[in-house]
């Protein structure tokens, strides 16, 4: 699943420690717990989707 760059740029601004900031752990963990966050309402509805389950 990859994000849409509005919500990654809205993660990014909420995170970030300083301008261009996109690499620190607290931006990378907000990331992925989005992305983490998504996949476990997705497998919620479709719960036979075992290559997304992979993913998580």
């Amino acid at each position: 699943m990859a994000l849409d760059k509005a919500t990654k740029t809205e993660i990014i601004e909420k995170f970030k420690t300083h301008d261009g900031d996109t690499g620190s752990p607290e931006v990378q963990i907000a990331i992925l717990s989005n992305k983490i966050d998504y996949l476990t309402e997705h497998l919620k509805v479709h719960k036979k989707d075992h290559h997304s389950r992979r993913g998580l």
